[in-house]
């Protein structure tokens, strides 16, 4: 059993080393001196200086955050409602129904992109801001549908049931009862839409306009010319504040239970 737990204990920190060690790469040479990502010549912070005085790279940045804020909301309603529907209902082809709720997390983004580019083409819609929000919730909705369906699943019915027996309404007892029940993987749902919003490039390409760039195509299209380490300091920073998240959601999830 002891050469069983220390072969495990190897194998998961070989696995963690080979998944964070490009991470630490990055973090690493977001402090270089040198622009060529070859070798650390120097500790310099002129990197996150020339990030900040980058118009280009954050005002890609700031269309992203408000494009996967936006894409979330949306797809937050929809998909909480969609799987509060899903639920409900006993029809037949409720599998069926199921089944196409998450097909577009099935399709190949490739495919979806062109998909959507073709119907927004046909229906003259200027591509921007409003088509890549369309194309972002498209591919959100399903990430908060599943987890709230999942939540459902597990919730008693019971709970909503004498709320309507002691006169709320059915708009009153979904407010009152359902929805903070749910509340918990509507929001895990939408981070991890949030996270797959700002990590898309295909179908941004796809309906995006030429005078708006979100920061992964910005990325994407310095891949031909050579990233800078620029890009690097902006990881990091972005790395720091997640962590920061985490840690302060962990604290109050702590603090929540110890009062309890």
């Amino acid at each position: 059993m002891k050469k069983n737990s220390k072969f495990s204990g190897f194998y998961l920190g070989l696995i963690f080393f080979l998944m964070y060690l490009p991470i630490a790469v990055v973090v690493i040479f977001s402090f270089n001196e040198s622009k060529l990502p070859v070798a650390f010549t120097g500790f310099s912070l002129k990197w996150y200086d020339a990030l900040f005085h980058n118009h280009a790279i954050m005002e890609a940045l700031k269309n992203s955050l408000i494009l996967g804020a936006a894409s979330c909301f949306t797809a937050g309603i929809i998909g909480t409602l969609g799987a509060v529907g899903l639920f409900r209902v006993h029809w037949k082809s409720k599998g069926v129904l199921e089944y196409i709720s998450i097909l577009p997390l099935m399709i190949p983004e490739i495919i979806l992109g062109m998909v959507l580019m073709a119907f927004f083409y046909m229906l003259g819609i200027p591509f921007g801001m409003l088509t890549l929000l369309i194309g972002h919730t498209v591919f959100c909705v399903p990430y908060i549908l599943m987890e709230v369906k999942a939540r459902l699943v597990g919730m008693d019915p019971s709970l909503e049931e004498a709320a309507r027996d002691l006169g709320a309404g059915s708009f009153r007892a979904f407010w009152d009862i359902t929805l903070p029940l749910v509340m918990p993987a509507v929001i895990s749902g939408s981070l991890l839409a949030f996270a797959m919003s700002m990590d898309d490039v295909v179908i941004s390409i796809f309906v995006n306009g030429p005078r708006l760039s979100t920061l992964p195509i910005k990325v994407y299209t310095q891949m031909k010319t050579g990233v800078t380490p620029e890009i690097n300091a902006l990881c990091t920073i972005m790395l720091v504040i997640t962590l920061l998240v985490l840690l302060i959601y962990t604290m109050i999830k702590k603090y929540g239970k110890r009062r309890k």
